[in-house]
C-alpha cells in the first residue's frame, strides 16, 4: 500500500518513498530541558510513536534521532537562578522528559544526542560553510549569510526582502545583513563556554540540528519533524546551512504537528500556563492521555482545558469495555460452521481493517482510525445483540483491535485495572496458607508454593517478622 505523508515544504500530499529501500530514518527535534515536560511535548512524542510503529507494521525498519538542546540561554539563566552548572539543570530535565515519556508508554528513540557532547561535529560544519563563503566571522561571532543560500525561505514560503522589511531581526552592527544568523557566539561572562577558531563561545540554535542530523544521519534523511512554530526560523535556518554546506537536501519529508492550546493560547513554559506529564500520568492512564493526543489529526491544533480528559474518557471506556466484554466472549465463543451472519459480519470487519490501513497510509491520520475504531465497536456489538457468537468473528473483530488499538495507537487496556487491586490479598493469602503448611510440617508443599511463585517473578523472604513477597 502506497503512504502519503503531507510535506510542509512542498503542502502537499506526496507518496513516502525511502531514502533506503525497507528502511525510514527520522529526526525529530527535542526539548530544551530547562523545567518540567509537558503535553505541549507529549503531544509531538506519541505522533513519531505511532508513526515509527505503523512503519515498522509496514515491514520497514526505524532508525530515530532525537536531539536534547541543552546549551541554551533559558537554561543558562535557571542555572545561574538555582547557583548550579547548566549541564546540572539539564540533565536533570533530560531525565524527567525521559520517565514522562516512558509513563506514556513513547518507545524510546535510537539516538538522544546532545549539543554539549557535540561541540567538535557544530565547529566543523561552521567552519565548513565559512570556507564556502556561505559564513563569515567577526569579533568571535561567526554568521550565516542569508543572502548567499538562493533558496532560502523555500520551507516557510517567506521571501527574504519581506522578511527584512517584516521581520525584527536583531540589531548587529557586525553583521552584513538584518536577516544573517548567528552560528557561533562569542562567549559572556559567567556562561559556559567551548573553544573555537574564533574564541570561546557557544553555538548558535540552529546549526546545533544541522551537526547532530548529519553525524548520525547524514547528508538526506526520509523525515525531518517538529512542532509548526518551528517552521520559521529554526527549520529554515536549518535548511539553508545544512543545504549550503553539504550541497545537497536535508530531508525528503518535513512534518510538523499542531500546537497543543490552552484557553486559546499555545501552551509553552515561557507563558507560564503548562500541564506537566507527571502531573496527568498520576490521574490518568497514559492509554487515555494518548487517546486524547491522537483523537485529532497531527496536523490540526488541539485544545486542552480543565476537564477536558474527563470529557474524552466517556468514548474511551466505552471503547474499552467493548474490548474487555468481547476478550471475555472469546472464552464462550462456538466453532460451528459459520451463518450468513457470521459470513456477512466478517466481511464488515475485514472491510473497516482497510480502512484503518487506509487511514494510516493518508498521512498517518490517528484521528480517522480511532472513528473506525468506534465503528468496528458498534459492528461487533450488533453483532451480539443479533445472536452471533463465533469463534472466528470475534477472534477477527479483537486481533484488529489489539494491532491498530493496542500496538500501534497504544490506546487499550487489554486487562481489566481493577484486577491490579486484588494482586496483594491473594499473594497475602497464599503466605499466610504456606506460613500454615510449614507450621504443621508440611514443608514439601509449602516449598512448592514458593518456587511456583519464584517461577512468576515474585521472590518469598522469610524474616524474623514473617514472610514478605517482592516483584
Amino acid at each position: 500500500m502506497k503512504i502519503q505523508v503531507y510535506n510542509t515544504l512542498t503542502q502537499t500530499k506526496e507518496e513516502f518513498i525511502p531514502r533506503k529501500p525497507g528502511e525510514v530514518s527520522l529526526y525529530v527535534c527535542g526539548v530544551t530541558p530547562y523545567s518540567d515536560t509537558h503535553l505541549g511535548h507529549a503531544r509531538p512524542s506519541v505522533i513519531w510513536d505511532v508513526i515509527k510503529k505503523f512503519f515498522r507494521y509496514q515491514g520497514y525498519k526505524t532508525f530515530h534521532v532525537q536531539n536534547f538542546t541543552d546549551v541554551d540561554d533559558k537554561i543558562i539563566q535557571r542555572a545561574q537562578e538555582e547557583g548550579v552548572s547548566a549541564l546540572e539543570i539539564s540533565q536533570r530535565y533530560i531525565d524527567e522528559y525521559l520517565e514522562s515519556m516512558d509513563a506514556l508508554g513513547v518507545e524510546r528513540a535510537d539516538v538522544y544526542p546532545k549539543v554539549s557532547e557535540h561541540m567538535p561535529e557544530i565547529v566543523q560544519l561552521v567552519e565548513t560553510l565559512i570556507e564556502k563563503d556561505h559564513a563569515y566571522a567577526t569579533q568571535g561571532d561567526v554568521f550565516f549569510h542569508v543572502a548567499s543560500f538562493p533558496e532560502y525561505g523555500k520551507l516557510s514560503k517567506q521571501k527574504l526582502e519581506e522578511l527584512r522589511q517584516g521581520t525584527r531581526f536583531e540589531v548587529d552592527p557586525s553583521k552584513r545583513d538584518a536577516a544573517d544568523f548567528a552560528l557561533w557566539k562569542q562567549a559572556k561572562p559567567g556562561e559556559p563556554a567551548w573553544d573555537s577558531p574564533w574564541g570561546e563561545g557557544r553555538p548558535g540554535w540552529h546549526i546545533e540540528c544541522s551537526a547532530m542530523s548529519y553525524k548520525y544521519l547524514g547528508t538526506e534523511f526520509d523525515f525531518h519533524g517538529g512542532g509548526n512554530d518551528l517552521i520559521f526560523p529554526h527549520h529554515e535556518n536549518e535548511i539553508a546551512q545544512s543545504e549550503a554546506a553539504t550541497e545537497e537536501p536535508l530531508a525528503r519529508y518535513w512534518v510538523h504537528n499542531g500546537m497543543l492550546n490552552l484557553k486559546d493560547m499555545k501552551m509553552s513554559k515561557s507563558l507560564g500556563n503548562v500541564i506537566s506529564v507527571q502531573q496527568l500520568t498520576a490521574r490518568y492512564p497514559k492509554e487515555l492521555l494518548r487517546f486524547y493526543l491522537l483523537s485529532t489529526h497531527y496536523r490540526s491544533s488541539l485544545e486542552y482545558y480543565e476537564g477536558k480528559i474527563e470529557e474524552v474518557a466517556k468514548g474511551w471506556n466505552r471503547l474499552n469495555d467493548t474490548i474487555l466484554k468481547l476478550q471475555e466472549d472469546l472464552v464462550r465463543a462456538n466453532s460451528e460452521q459459520p451463518t450468513d451472519l457470521d459470513q456477512k459480519t466478517l466481511e464488515k470487519v475485514a472491510a473497516l481493517e482497510r480502512g484503518l490501513l487506509e487511514a494510516f497510509a493518508d498521512d498517518f491520520n490517528t484521528a480517522m482510525a480511532i472513528g473506525i475504531l468506534f465503528e468496528l465497536v458498534r459492528e461487533i456489538n450488533a453483532y451480539k445483540h443479533n445472536g452471533g457468537n463465533h469463534l472466528s468473528v470475534l477472534k477477527k473483530a479483537w486481533d484488529v483491535f489489539v494491532l491498530y488499538g493496542s500496538d500501534i495507537l497504544g490506546i487499550l487496556q487489554l486487562e481489566k485495572q481493577e484486577q491490579e487491586g486484588l494482586v496483594d490479598p491473594l499473594l497475602n493469602l497464599l503466605l499466610e496458607l504456606r506460613e500454615e503448611l510449614r507450621r504443621t510440617k508440611n514443608f514439601a508443599l509449602a516449598d512448592k508454593i514458593r518456587d511456583q511463585l519464584t517461577d512468576l517473578g515474585i521472590t518469598i523472604e522469610d524474616t524474623p517478622q514473617g514472610p514478605r513477597w517482592k516483584v
